[in-house]
């Protein structure tokens, strides 16, 4: 390593935090810039600046919220970076005071509404003559340029699904604890099935295999992703962006507590965050210090092939924690070295100016593993039926060809069966009231091997999950969930579509008896005009026709009358 450049100073606020102190770290160890730690404690500044060589970083006390401008001047800096955070609910001042003080800006911000109000500063940063970045971590730097790494050249990106699952021994601290909990709960915007809707933080939850993990609980969180990939990619039906602790017990925990905040009883679990950091910190010593990240794309490659591609990181003994560094580290790099290509003046996110192996070459130092995976993506439809799907006509074909989210529209009759016990077991699943006409919209959306259906009759919805039946069943079985129940279904296809038949039915794992099973008659057709044609009846013992809908689809943007 060189000596340190006498030229002025890298400085980074927060840099004795949990992200700042890798930083920094990352920084005096691959780079001959001089920094100066920041923060309101000077002691712990201090303490950070004493674990590197002496003149090589320098600690001073500075309260983020109040710096000026002026301040930033005497300091004689080339860039400012705050890594301290939480952003989220903050107002950029210090990015106001380094644009007016003349100098370059930098943030490792998380927080999706302080991203996405950032570009308010693009006027000033403009006239100043400096760039403006924020989002310099793992999301929104590094997952987009993950996503535009694994799909260049392709055709159309049809689902983004991006994940995050640190290791249970990972540092957390209240900001971050903070963070998370002021979601956890509330209603996220986010881009499914072709349009924007509401879903509560910290639900959709999944279990996902992780390459290298195995399987982790993951849920849906607040990132700047879920408005920036949307954007990036118009073509696009649905974007989630998923976090997960490693502790089923912590995980599934968060999951419960935040279902008060759902239902509207309690307003935010943010206020609780220094319990639930107590609790986090009692179980450290349980779980592992190995975490991951895991980013896929559904769509169609550059010969327009249907594929999966999965780009995922693997963090060894600890070193997770420089994940979120290593973009802004790459960034610094770039904004430091004269050589470097100048990044604009202006105010943006930090999602188009680092390629990933930009990125991937600050990792070299840490035991971090990337691989990328790329496969045919084949409907699950097509798995189970294997050459038989072949035979149907092609708009049955179509409806169950979903790769990447397909949407249909329609109409259709429901008839709904009499009595109190169908009132509430229709209740119970959500299924449709009787119409003679309705406007009916089907979305299927692939999700970890299996299909998410959900059906709109009007203004009603209900869902079910498709997958296949468990391994060696057979050829055409497949298994759809109604919340706690699921079915067995034979599904045969031939010329005309196919049919279904209920074979069993299940409450959680456990086998119910077959003398109570509930009896279908589906089938699915293909009607004179072309079009799509449904007949569903669901049949109980005792009670009778439960519901009974028909009708006909097409894709979404046709028009099938």
């Amino acid at each position: 390593m060189s000596e340190p450049s006498s030229e002025p100073a890298v400085l980074v606020v927060g840099g004795s935090g949990a992200f700042g102190s890798r930083l920094v770290a990352g920084l005096v160890a691959t780079t001959t810039v001089s920094v100066v730690v920041a923060g309101r404690d000077l002691d712990r500044a201090e303490a950070t600046a004493r674990l590197h060589p002496a003149g090589r970083v320098r600690a001073i006390r500075l309260d983020a919220a109040k710096i000026t401008s002026e301040a930033l001047k005497a300091l004689d800096l080339c860039l400012v970076v705050d890594a301290a955070g939480p952003f989220q609910g903050t107002e950029p001042r210090l990015a106001r005071a380094a644009i007016a003080a003349g100098l370059p800006y930098l943030d490792l911000a998380d927080a999706r509404d302080f991203v996405a109000d950032f570009v308010r500063l693009d006027g000033e940063a403009r006239a100043a003559g400096v760039p403006a970045l924020t989002g310099a971590s793992s999301t929104p730097a590094l997952s987009n340029a993950a996503l535009a790494a694994i799909t260049l050249g392709w055709r159309r990106v049809e689902a983004v699904s991006v994940a995050i699952v640190p290791g249970n021994r990972a540092p957390r601290g209240l900001s971050v604890m903070r963070a998370i909990l002021s979601y956890a709960g509330q209603p996220i915007r986010v881009f499914r099935d072709g349009a924007w809707e509401h879903r509560a933080g910290w639900g959709l939850l999944v279990r996902l295999g992780v390459p290298g993990l195995g399987h982790r609980w993951a849920s849906l969180c607040e990132t700047p992703d879920l408005d920036i990939m949307p954007a990036r990619w118009p073509e696009a039906r649905s974007v989630v962006f998923r976090a997960g602790l490693e502790l089923s017990l912590l995980h599934l925990g968060l999951w419960l507590t935040s279902l008060p905040v759902r239902w509207r009883i309690l307003p935010s679990l943010a206020p609780f965050a220094q319990p639930f950091l107590a609790v986090a910190r009692a179980l450290d010593r349980f779980g592992s210090d190995r975490g991951g990240m895991v980013v896929e794309a559904l769509g169609r490659d550059s010969d327009d092939r249907p594929t999966r591609a999965t780009w995922s990181l693997t963090a060894e003994a600890g070193d997770g924690p420089y994940v979120p560094t290593l973009p802004a580290l790459a960034m610094i790099r770039r904004l430091t070295d004269p050589a470097a290509e100048q990044v604009p003046a202006g105010a943006r996110a930090c999602t188009d100016l680092l390629p990933l192996k930009a990125i991937e070459a600050e990792m070299s130092r840490l035991r971090l593993r990337t691989r990328v995976d790329v496969e045919p993506a084949v409907p699950l439809f097509e798995r189970a039926l294997g050459s038989d799907f072949a035979a149907m006509p092609s708009s049955v074909r179509a409806l169950h060809g979903a790769t990447g989210g397909l949407t249909f529209s329609g109409e259709a009759e429901v008839e709904r069966g009499r009595g109190r016990a169908v009132a509430l077991l229709a209740a119970l699943f959500r299924l449709p009231h009787a119409s003679a006409a309705c406007p009916v919209r089907v979305a299927i959306r692939p999700e970890a091997g299996t299909e998410l259906w959900t059906r709109r009759f009007g203004s009603e919805r209900f869902s079910s999950v498709m997958s296949l039946a468990p391994c060696g069943k057979g050829r055409g079985l497949f298994r759809e969930r109604f919340g706690p129940f699921s079915m067995d279904l034979a599904v045969s296809a031939h010329a005309q579509g196919l049919d279904m038949t209920v074979t069993g039915w299940r409450l959680g794992p456990l086998p119910l008896p077959r003398s109570l099973s509930p009896a279908t008659r589906a089938s699915e057709r293909v009607d004179e005009r072309g079009r799509f044609r449904f007949d569903v009846a669901l049949l109980l013992p005792f009670v009778g026709l439960l519901v009974h809908y028909r009708g006909w689809l097409v894709p979404d943007g046709e028009d099938g009358r």
